[in-house]
C-alpha cells in the first residue's frame, strides 16, 4: 500500500469509528425511548439492562453504518480540500477517482461484512431481543407502596398506607382482599404493621398490629332474600403472606419466536416463502372444489378444472407430503423394529433364566395344564354341544321351508320406451305438480342459498389469501433488505466523498448538515418504498431498492462535478447555468417588414 493510500485511509477510519459510535448511540436512544414505559421502573438488575442495550446496539448497526459512512467520508475529503491536500494530490497527476480508491475498497469490504452481519448475526440477536423484551413486559413493576395511594400491584389485593415511617414500618393500613372476585367484601384495618420480604424476595410477610377484619357474604338475588352474613374479628397481631412471583422475571424459551421473519436468515426466509406459497395455492385449489360441489347440476357433464400452474403446484406439494410421510413412517418402523428386537431379547433372557431349573419348570407346566384343562374343558364342551344343537334345528327348518315353496320360472318382460309425445292432459298434470307443489320456488331458493354460501366462502378465503400474500411480501422485503442495507453503504460513500471534495470544508458544520439531509431523504425513501411493497402497489424487489435507486444518480452526479472541480455551492456556478439557459431558449423576434 502506498503512502497516499495510508494517508487517506488513516484520515477516514478515525472519523468513521467516531461517527459510527455517535450514530449508534443516537439510534439506541430512539429505540430505548420506544420501550421506556415497559423497561424502566421494574426493578431490573444492571446486567439485564446491559444485555438489552448490547442487543439493541447490534440490531440497529445496519441502519447506523450508511450514515456513518456518509458523514465520515464527507468529513475526510472536506478536511483534505480545506487544507489544500486534495489540490496537491491533483496537481501531482493523481485523479480524484484514484484518491477515492482506498476508501472505496474499505467501503466494499464493509458492505460485504454488513451483509454477513444482516444474514447471520442480526437474526440471532433479534431472537434474543424479542425474548428478553417479552420477559421484561411480563414482569410486574417493582413493589413501591406510596403514602395515601391504593397500590394494586400485588395480585388479588389493594393496599393503602397513610404513613410510612421507613421501608419496613407502616401506619394506618387498609387492605381489600379481591382473591374471590366478589368485590370489596373483605376489608382489613390495622393501626400499624411491618413489611418484610423473605426467601430471596420471593415472598413478603406483612405483620399487622391492633386491627379489625370485616367480611361480608355475597348477597344472592331472589324474591325472598335472607339477610347476608357479616363477620367482624379483632386481632392484636395478624400475619399475611404475599406471593411475589409476579415481580420476578422468568425467561421464556426462545422457540416461541421461531416463526418471526426478523430472526431468519436467507435460507429460512426462502423456506417461509415456500410454505406461504403452498398455503395460498391450497386455498385457491379448495375454492375450485367448493364451487364444483355447490353446483352439481352444472358440473355434471363438465369439470371445473383449476389453472395449470395451480394443479402443478398441488401435485408437487402432494408428492413432497408423501415423501415426508414415508420418511416419518420409515423412522417409526425402524423404532418399532428396535423395540420388538429389545422385547424378543428380553423374552429370550426370561426363557433362559427359566430353563436353568428343568425339574421345577416341568412341574409348573404340568400343574398349569391340569388346572387349565379342568377349568375350561367342561364349559367349552357344553357350549359347543349347545351351538351344534341350535345349528341342526335351523338347518332342518330351512329345508322344510324350501320344500313347501313351489319353484316358478321368473319371466321378466322388457320395458318398452314410449315414442309418442305427451298429450295436453299429461302436460297439464306435470305442470300442476311442478307449480302446485312449489318445486321451482324451492329450486330458486336453494340456488340463491348456495350462491350466498359460495360468495361468503369466497370472501372469507379471499381475506385469508390477502393476509397470506401480505405476509409473503413482508418475507420478500426482509430478504431483500439484507442486500439493500449493505449496498446503501456504497451509495452513501458515492455521495459523501465527492460532496466533501466539492464543498472543501471539514469539521462538524456543513458536513453534518448535508449528511443529515441525505440520510433523512434516504430514510423517507426507504419507508415509502417498503410501504408500497407491503401494500402490493409495487414489486417488493423495486420497493426495497427504491431508495438506493433514487440516491445513486446523486452520487454519480456529485462524482462527475467533483472531477471537474465544479463549485456547486457558489453563486457563480448557478449564474453561468442561468446564462446558458437564456442563450439556448432565447426568443428571436421577427423582423418588421
Amino acid at each position: 500500500m502506498k503512502k497516499l493510500d495510508k494517508l487517506i485511509l488513516g484520515s477516514f477510519i478515525g472519523p468513521f469509528l467516531l461517527t459510527f459510535l455517535v450514530v449508534d448511540f443516537i439510534l439506541l436512544t430512539v429505540n430505548m425511548l420506544k420501550y421506556f414505559d415497559e423497561i424502566f421502573g421494574k426493578g431490573l438488575g444492571f446486567l439485564i439492562y446491559m444485555e438489552l442495550i448490547s442487543y439493541f446496539l447490534i440490531s440497529i448497526s445496519p441502519m447506523a453504518l450508511p450514515l456513518a459512512v456518509l458523514l465520515s467520508s464527507l468529513m475526510t475529503f472536506g478536511n483534505l480540500g480545506e487544507h489544500f491536500e486534495l489540490t496537491a494530490i491533483k496537481s501531482s497527476g493523481i485523479s480524484l477517482v484514484r484518491a477515492l480508491r482506498p476508501i472505496g475498497v474499505f467501503v466494499v469490504v464493509l458492505a460485504f461484512a454488513a451483509y454477513l452481519s444482516n444474514n447471520h448475526l442480526v437474526p440471532k440477536v433479534n431472537l434474543k431481543t424479542f425474548s428478553l423484551l417479552y420477559d421484561i413486559r411480563m414482569k410486574s413493576p417493582a413493589l413501591d407502596i406510596k403514602e395515601g395511594v391504593f397500590y394494586d400491584g400485588i395480585p388479588g389485593y389493594s393496599i393503602k398506607v397513610n404513613r410510612k415511617l421507613d421501608d419496613v414500618r407502616l401506619r394506618d393500613i387498609i387492605i381489600y382482599n379481591h382473591n374471590q372476585g366478589q368485590g370489596n367484601l373483605s376489608v382489613t384495618l390495622a393501626d400499624s404493621g411491618r413489611m418484610e420480604p423473605f426467601f430471596n424476595d420471593n415472598y413478603m410477610r406483612l405483620t399487622l398490629y391492633n386491627g379489625t377484619n370485616y367480611k361480608e357474604d355475597r348477597a344472592t338475588r331472589g324474591i325472598s332474600e335472607k339477610p347476608v352474613g357479616f363477620n367482624r374479628a379483632t386481632f392484636q397481631e395478624n400475619v399475611i403472606i404475599f406471593n411475589l412471583d409476579a415481580f420476578q422475571m422468568s425467561r421464556t424459551p426462545e422457540d416461541l419466536w421461531s416463526t418471526n421473519r426478523a430472526i431468519k436468515d436467507i435460507s429460512g426466509i426462502k423456506k417461509g416463502l415456500d410454505s406461504i406459497n403452498t398455503l395460498v395455492n391450497d386455498k385457491v385449489y379448495q375454492n375450485y372444489q367448493s364451487a364444483e360441489a355447490t353446483f352439481p347440476f352444472f358440473t355434471r357433464d363438465r369439470k371445473l378444472e383449476p389453472l395449470p400452474h395451480i394443479k402443478e403446484r398441488r401435485a408437487l406439494d402432494d408428492s413432497l407430503r408423501q415423501i415426508k410421510m414415508k420418511k416419518e413412517r420409515a423412522v417409526a418402523d425402524s423404532l418399532g423394529r428396535i423395540k420388538d428386537k429389545q422385547d424378543s431379547l428380553r423374552r429370550a433372557e426370561i426363557m433362559d433364566s427359566r430353563s436353568d431349573n428343568p425339574v421345577e419348570n416341568g412341574r409348573q407346566l404340568k400343574g398349569r395344564m391340569t388346572n387349565s384343562s379342568s377349568k375350561s374343558l367342561p364349559n367349552d364342551s357344553l357350549f359347543l354341544q349347545k351351538r351344534l344343537i341350535n345349528r341342526e334345528s335351523i338347518e332342518e327348518k330351512e329345508e322344510s321351508d324350501t320344500s313347501s315353496i313351489p319353484i316358478k320360472a321368473a319371466v321378466i318382460e322388457p320395458k318398452k320406451e314410449r315414442v309418442a309425445p305427451l298429450t295436453e292432459e299429461e302436460k297439464s298434470k306435470i305442470d300442476s305438480l311442478v307449480y302446485g307443489k312449489g318445486y321451482i320456488t324451492n329450486a330458486m331458493t336453494m340456488a340463491m342459498n348456495n350462491s350466498r354460501n359460495l360468495k361468503n366462502s369466497f370472501n372469507i378465503k379471499k381475506a385469508q389469501i390477502d393476509t397470506d400474500e401480505r405476509e409473503f411480501r413482508r418475507y420478500e422485503i426482509a430478504w431483500y433488505q439484507k442486500y439493500t442495507q449493505a449496498f446503501a453503504c456504497f451509495v452513501m460513500f458515492l455521495i459523501g466523498a465527492p460532496l466533501g471534495a466539492i464543498i472543501k470544508k471539514g469539521g462538524l458544520g456543513m458536513p453534518v448538515l448535508l449528511s443529515i439531509i441525505f440520510f433523512i431523504l434516504y430514510y423517507m425513501l426507504t419507508i415509502s418504498g417498503e410501504k408500497w411493497a407491503k401494500e402490493g402497489i409495487v414489486d417488493p424487489l423495486f420497493g426495497t431498492w427504491f431508495s438506493n435507486l433514487c440516491l445513486l444518480p446523486f452520487g454519480l452526479f456529485f462524482l462527475k462535478q467533483a472531477r471537474k472541480d465544479a463549485r456547486l455551492f457558489e453563486p457563480d456556478f448557478y449564474q453561468n447555468i442561468w446564462k446558458k439557459l437564456k442563450e439556448r431558449f432565447k426568443v428571436i423576434r421577427p423582423k418588421s417588414v
